[in-house]
């Protein structure tokens, strides 16, 4: 998986293999695609690669400046989206399209949440039922029906030890005030 997600950016762009961080310092650790179906793993992860490359430490990429993390992460959902369509599996697709405005508006208006989100988006890819959940944190800044229905889907241990994994990678709104 990491492999392929560094390779087919370095074949991509000159600028993508130059923000690769050396060998020795990636980290190939999943974080959501263990909630995942396991065919939806590969993208899943590069998305969220593009996500840490926009609000969080980055486990392959250490872009020089913002301006080309703007570009790599969205190079990275893209990419992402590609290879959860190639499976056929059009709601996952749709379920991640919804993911990445949800945790970009919560962004947008400094809000936590975007773990809730992951989680309930990757124990459900494609199977639907977030609508609600997903409004209340658009709406109302609650992220409790997103926990509830990743714990309903995958169990309180996995989501746990998924949350904590994304605490370490991403970073918190407000943090560096």
């Amino acid at each position: 998986m990491w492999n392929t997600i560094t390779a087919e950016a370095a074949r991509e762009s000159p600028l993508w293999a130059d923000a690769l961080k050396p060998v020795e310092e990636r980290r190939h650790e999943p974080v959501f695609s263990p909630l995942a179906p396991p065919e939806l793993a590969q993208g899943l992860e590069t998305i969220y690669e593009g996500y840490l490359v926009h609000y969080g430490r980055s486990r392959l990429f250490a872009p020089p400046d913002a301006d080309t993390a703007l570009l790599l992460g969205d190079y990275l959902y893209a990419q992402g989206l590609v290879h959860v369509a190639a499976t056929g599996n059009v709601e996952a697709v749709a379920d991640l399209a919804e993911l990445i405005s949800l945790c970009a508006q919560a962004r947008a208006e400094r809000r936590n949440g975007d773990g809730a989100a992951w989680a309930a988006t990757a124990s459900r890819l494609g199977a639907g039922g977030l609508d609600d959940a997903r409004n209340a944190l658009r709406l109302d800044a609650d992220t409790t029906l997103l926990e509830e229905r990743a714990r309903a889907a995958v169990g309180d241990e996995r989501v746990d030890r998924t949350l904590a994994a994304h605490a370490l990678f991403v970073d918190r709104v407000g943090a560096n005030e």
